[in-house]
């Protein structure tokens, strides 16, 4: 074992999206601030985030109504009292955003742009409303159609200009450094090692409180809009840890990404079908009217199956969006970013229709936290898509997700405060094994990530089946072998940490998905079409400190 140089922070937050800037601009009052990014800062799933943020603005809405949406799409899973929380506090997490000065669209199709961090003069009511799927109501709050990129360089701008917030772009977390204080005492989180990927060599970061803020896992799946980032690094090492995990059978395909070859992952945002936008099959024909009332404004569990269904029925490789009925201005205004993009690829869309498949789109399952982002290791928090909070039970609905980044990233940040004064560092830098010199085949990593991501969405996609779980298990599992074996003998890099953790994280989803025998939300099982008279939660826990890469420690 080897002594590593070890910096502090009192916290320590991995990744760098919408919730992790959060905790960490209200957490900068009282705390020495790090913000861990394995990549460029831009290359979280918030940058890209088109839609918007669900709050309760308009006197004609109620919290009450947000609530019951919330719960019926969820599918009998959502937590009542999680979904209470998250929405009764949005209007309050957007009021902080427009104090920070994220320029949301009003209703004159004019921006706020006020930022003095005092909220003096912040009117909501000027707020320009959208409607997306399974919303009663007009209540998202939007930048047109680039809602995560303004929220996300306000956000990194006021993080950036706080002295007591601290960078690290180019370090990839490897495992979480946690303490053993003995028979009886709570086990601690109090740092992480990480993997410098320019020198490729590993160190420690101490710090009072742990916070994963790495979003999702949708790179198991072939086809996806989440960017690469987004391969389950704090799921699995929360796991390897020995946190619970929870609904991992829960992935959200969203049914609207663009299907254009070179455009890959590019998001249709649900808001057009908001603004009258029409799903058709190539002869021009609608089709959602027959699997759901509410036509192209249902969950995106059941539109994304339908088109899923229609797809396959008629041998096509893609539907189409067609919102050239709408005036070309109010399209144009509206989403000028997939206007723009579109048009680049040859797409008018204020004439032509935009051909469109499902990707995989959002984790609804993740890491057992509680309102306030603890999780079952002291000292430990999650936030964001990272997390199973209870609020988006067995399927999210639209613009949720954003609201709960920044709903749970305020209670966490109260709660860190809390406890931050009786804290102190543990007092004995951690070890870590000797460096490996030799370098792995590149090749096999490449293929290994081709092999699970194909195997991930053949066998556990949209519609699945006994069969099928039992296929992608038996796959996985040798996948595992080889990852395992590459991981103990070669030197560590940035792809070889994702593989192993996407690995994990997709043998976690398996295994959820294999216990639950029905249909319910986003899982969707042949053998198994109808729901159980009781609704469950799929909750798995880990042997501690053991990770399902054949039951090996960190580092081993």
């Amino acid at each position: 074992m080897t002594r590593i140089p070890s910096r502090k922070f009192d916290i320590l937050i991995i990744g760098s999206g919408a919730a992790g800037l959060t905790l960490a601009l209200r957490a900068a009052s009282f705390a020495r601030v790090a913000l861990l990014s394995k990549a460029s800062l831009e290359q979280g799933a918030t940058f890209y985030a088109q839609g918007g943020i669900a709050a309760v603005l308009d006197d004609r809405d109620s919290l009450e109504s947000h609530i019951e949406d919330t719960v019926s799409v969820g599918g009998g899973l959502c937590h009542r009292d999680m979904v209470e929380h998250v929405v009764g506090n949005s209007a309050a997490a957007v009021k902080w955003l427009v104090e920070q000065g994220v320029p949301f669209s009003t209703r004159s199709g004019a921006r706020i742009l006020r930022g003095n961090g005092t909220g003096a003069g912040v009117d909501l009511s000027s707020l320009h409303l959208a409607q997306e799927g399974a919303h009663s109501h007009r209540r998202i709050i939007h930048a047109t159609d680039a809602t995560g990129k303004a929220v996300f360089q306000t956000l990194h701008r006021r993080a950036s200009e706080n002295p007591a917030i601290h960078f690290m772009e180019g370090r990839t977390a490897l495992d979480l450094v946690v303490h053993e204080p003995g028979a009886g005492a709570a086990r601690r989180c109090a740092g992480v090692y990480v993997l410098d990927d320019a020198t490729r060599e590993v160190s420690a970061i101490e710090a009072k409180f742990v916070v994963l803020a790495t979003g999702g896992a949708s790179k198991a799946y072939l086809y996806t809009t989440n960017p690469d980032s987004a391969s389950g690094d704090g799921i699995a090492m929360a796991w390897r840890a020995g946190c619970r995990v929870a609904n991992m059978e829960f992935n959200q395909f969203h049914p609207t990404c663009l299907f254009h070859p070179h455009a890959r992952s590019f998001l249709i945002t649900e808001a057009m079908r908001g603004e009258g936008a029409r799903l058709e099959l190539p002869d021009g024909s609608r089709f959602m009217e027959r699997f759901d009332g509410r036509g192209e404004l249902a969950s995106r569990d059941i539109v994304a199956r339908a088109i899923d269904h229609e797809t396959k029925r008629l041998g096509e490789d893609c539907v189409y969006l067609n919102i050239t009925h709408q005036p070309s201005e109010l399209v144009r205004d509206r989403f000028p970013n997939i206007y723009k993009r579109c048009l680049e690829l040859g797409i008018d869309i204020t004439r032509d229709r935009i051909p469109v498949v499902p990707a995989a789109h959002y984790t609804c399952g993740g890491v057992v936290i509680n309102r306030h982002g603890e999780t079952d290791i002291e000292n430990l928090y999650a936030v964001g898509e990272t997390t199973f909070s209870g609020l988006h039970g067995a399927n999210r609905i639209a613009s949720n997700s954003l609201s709960e980044c920044f709903v749970i990233a305020f209670s966490a940040a109260d709660s860190i405060h809390g406890k931050i004064g009786a804290t102190d560092f543990p007092g004995s830098s951690p070890d870590r094994p000797d460096s490996r010199a030799e370098s792995g085949d590149d090749i096999l990593i490449s293929h290994n990530w081709d092999e699970l991501r194909r195997c991930m969405w053949d066998y556990v996609g949209i519609v699945r089946s006994d069969s099928r779980l039992r296929r992608a298990e038996r796959r996985l599992e040798l996948l595992r072998e080889e990852i395992h074996e590459h991981f103990r003998r070669y030197r560590i890099s940035r792809d070889m940490l994702e593989l192993r953790n996407l690995a994990l994280v997709a043998g976690l989803i398996v295994r959820s998905a294999g216990a639950r025998r029905e249909s319910r939300g986003l899982h969707f099982n042949l053998d198994h079409p109808d729901l159980l008279p009781e609704a469950a939660d799929t909750v798995l826990a880990p042997p501690q400190h053991v990770d399902l890469l054949r039951g090996d420690q960190p580092f081993s």
